[in-house]
């Protein structure tokens, strides 16, 4: 049975639990209207949505970046990033930083997302690997199909939704934005 682990928890403390079952947590989030999850050890932290400093000539599914204490954080929109409508923008959306390896370095990238759910325990056994789609649809992004109240919650490999081509564009935005911030 999945566990739901209240929001007001503190991420490190969950990262941090030991269970004797094999499980993983996962951050749990609306897009479109369908549920997706990330594991947490990717993520950084959760921000409420706030104004974003829009950069000229950026692919649509780039919304801009932020000043995330003194460093400059590109914030994709993940709802435009998988060919659906650039997200509408309300109160409940969110920015989900999270830490993706680019090389040997690790790159902060936000995330925007219709609204955070909760942070589930999911045991691997109730995690089917990505369905096959055929050999000229990619589904390398997605790294399970989590099972849920009986009901399924794709799991985002989030190194893959940030490409190596996406993520050299978006340290692109952060290294432009700081020399405009210097000037």
């Amino acid at each position: 049975m999945n566990t739901m682990i209240p929001a007001t928890k503190s991420l490190l403390t969950i990262a941090g639990s030991q269970n004797k079952e094999e499980r993983q947590q996962y951050l749990t989030f609306m897009l479109s209207g369908e549920p997706y999850a990330i594991s947490i050890l990717s993520i950084k932290e959760i921000l409420q949505y706030s104004q974003l400093t829009e950069v000229p000539r950026m692919p649509d599914f780039i919304r801009g970046v932020i000043n995330l204490r003194g460093v400059v954080v590109p914030v994709i929109d993940l709802s435009a990033r998988f060919g659906k409508q650039l997200t509408h923008v309300g109160r409940r959306n969110c920015i989900i930083i999270v830490e993706v390896a680019v090389g040997e370095e690790i790159q902060n990238v936000g995330v925007m997302v219709d609204v955070v759910n909760a942070v589930l325990e999911i045991p691997a056994h109730e995690i089917e690997p990505a369905p096959s789609f055929g050999s000229n649809i990619r589904a390398d992004f997605i790294a399970g199909m989590g099972k849920i109240n009986d009901k399924l919650v794709i799991i985002l490999n989030i190194q893959h939704v940030l490409s190596m081509d996406d993520i050299e564009v978006l340290a692109g935005v952060a290294s432009t934005s700081e020399l405009v911030t210097v000037i």
